[in-house]
């Protein structure tokens, strides 16, 4: 589904009139599918998708692998800004933190700056103007892994077969939510549901949440645009992480998505952390 990027003036705004200006036109597509997977990394099983869906014509978003880092981006700004938001924070990121230690300072800086480089970037191309990307991304540390994330990609961690989101999404019905305002499920339905309060990329400068999770053998993580968490339940992501083969996981959750019409496009990396993933494989 399309998304949008708006000021906090013009949420404010629509929340009083419930009446929002769409900047894209929505596109019929077939589908075209695309999978990717990463190497096992130091105490890691990593497996990603991605997929146009069963309606967009390209792929906004972008798949982050390398350097430690597992995460998604999803574009945002027209046909050729949002694909060219999204492959620049990955890319921007993969290089800013290339041959760095894990640390949260680190990461952070390393958001602001691939920030700056794609808001200079739109300045400068008028074709770009208004693009901008979500991020949400991990970071392995040995003991801990570490979260960045701005817009409303998700992160959701499966520990002793329990599911928890551990980031927050930057969205006018989130926070309307968050706010008593909206249940969680006519925030589901809402119509305003795509319209971001914070994107990378369409700001000089931008606020990014982080967060650094102690890593527990066992743990599995998943980080997905909004794709898929937009068709499926979090129960349902808690039963189809929760198979036994990582990869099987992975594919049942793509294909849950297309199945409910694929809407937008998806991309997911499952990661599974600890001795037990490594047990597992050999069994």
């Amino acid at each position: 589904m399309r998304k949008f990027k708006i000021s906090d003036l013009a949420a404010r705004r629509m929340r009083e009139s419930g009446n929002p200006r769409e900047a894209e036109e929505r596109k019929d597509a077939e589908a075209v599918p695309e999978t990717q997977e990463a190497p096992r990394g130091d105490r890691l099983r990593i497996t990603s998708r991605t997929d146009v869906g069963l309606v967009r014509k390209n792929n906004q978003d972008a798949v982050i692998l390398g350097q430690g880092l597992m995460g998604v981006a999803d574009g945002m700004g027209g046909h050729k800004g949002g694909e060219v938001a999204s492959a620049g924070a990955r890319d921007g990121l993969l290089h800013a933190l290339e041959g760095k230690e894990p640390a949260l300072e680190t990461l952070e800086n390393a958001v602001r700056e691939v920030n700056r480089s794609l808001w200079e970037q739109q300045k400068e191309e008028e074709s770009l103007s208004g693009m901008g990307t979500t991020l949400s991304v991990m970071w392995a540390a040995e003991e801990q892994m570490l979260l960045a994330h701005v817009g409303d990609s998700r992160i959701y961690l499966l520990r002793e077969g329990k599911i928890r989101q551990v980031t927050r999404d930057h969205s006018m019905v989130a926070d309307m939510v968050r706010r008593g305002l909206l249940t969680e499920e006519q925030a589901a339905v809402h119509p305003m549901r795509n319209y971001i309060t914070r994107a990378v990329g369409t700001e000089p400068t931008i606020q990014v949440d982080t967060l650094g999770l102690e890593r527990q053998e066992g743990d599995r993580w998943l980080v997905c645009s909004d794709g898929l968490h937009g068709l499926l339940e979090k129960e349902e992501l808690q039963q189809i992480m929760g198979r036994d083969d990582l990869e099987e996981a992975a594919d049942a959750l793509m294909r849950e998505a297309l199945d409910r019409g694929g809407r937008d496009n998806i991309s997911l990396v499952l990661v599974q952390d600890g001795a037990s993933a490594e047990k597992g494989a050999a069994e």
